[in-house]
């Protein structure tokens, strides 16, 4: 299928591709830095390819030999510049909801998101990685923190997120150097699964799409929701939790497919419903 595109987005581009959505960072000329208009754009188009039935799965990846290189350098340094001279910036306002940050969002979204680091990725590119359901890195590629090398903290979520992935000695250790990780160390750190880099893109999308079409995708979501859910639930709430999604289940049209599809020896035809 011919994908389709997009125009509204200036800082992205989005496109449809069959099952799939492809949110591509796009300032190449920059290495896809990161700026207000890209993490606006980015919002609204994961929210544009949850409201698509059609869309099964979502790949953020970014234009170019880059993923995003972190926060655009240009912003940062007329920030440092502009410091001495007025009082210091207040906190963003932020929502009580844990699901509600910058990033955070997306561990809501039912549709699952699957990061292709195809290039370098660096501080707040990194962090919004890190709230994404799965991570694929191309041979040759680097990742960095790079925090505690601008004289900076771990912000966008990372002190909370990185610790759940790779565990606290990984993760301090990862913040406090803020050192380049290649591909091979991420992937036995846990933190992303490794594919060539030749073809990087084409073999995301075809592990993606195999998985929407093999998987329920309403099983995918309700267990994605169990997942991130359970990060602040308690084992007994979990576990009831799981009771009552599992009876839901048994009626919904993907559990009927999917009994049928077993029984009669054929592919799946998953409704998402």
């Amino acid at each position: 299928m011919t994908a389709q595109t997009t125009p509204a987005y200036t800082d992205i581009r989005y496109e449809v591709d069959g099952p799939l959505a492809v949110i591509t960072l796009n300032r190449p000329d920059r290495l896809n830095a990161w700026t207000q208009a890209m993490e606006d754009e980015m919002h609204a188009a994961m929210l544009q390819a949850e409201a698509d039935e059609a869309v099964r799965a979502i790949i953020v990846t970014g234009a170019g030999r880059g993923f995003c290189a972190g926060a655009d350098m240009g912003l940062l340094s007329g920030a440092a510049e502009s410091q001495g001279t007025r009082e210091p910036r207040a906190a963003e306002a932020v929502s009580d909801d844990n699901f509600d940050q910058k990033f955070s969002y997306m561990l809501k979204l039912k549709t699952p998101v699957i990061a292709a680091i195809n290039g370098p990725v660096a501080g707040i590119g990194l962090c919004m990685v890190l709230f994404t359901d799965l991570r694929f890195m191309a041979e040759g590629a680097k990742l960095t923190t790079a925090f505690a090398r601008r004289g900076l903290i771990a912000e966008h979520g990372s002190s909370w997120m990185l610790p759940r992935l790779i565990g606290n000695m990984n993760a301090l250790e990862l913040l406090f150097s803020g050192r380049l990780v290649g591909t091979a160390e991420a992937e036995r750190l846990g933190l992303v699964r490794s594919l060539p880099a030749d073809g990087f893109l084409d073999a995301v999308k075809t592990y993606a799409r195999e998985l929407v079409t093999t998987s329920s995708p309403r099983s995918i979501g309700v267990m994605k929701g169990q997942v991130y859910r359970a990060m602040f639930q308690n084992l007994s709430t979990a576990w009831d939790e799981a009771n009552r999604l599992m009876v839901e289940s048994f009626e919904s049209e993907d559990f009927r497919e999917g009994v049928s599809h077993f029984v009669e020896k054929r592919a799946p035809a998953f409704t998402g419903r």
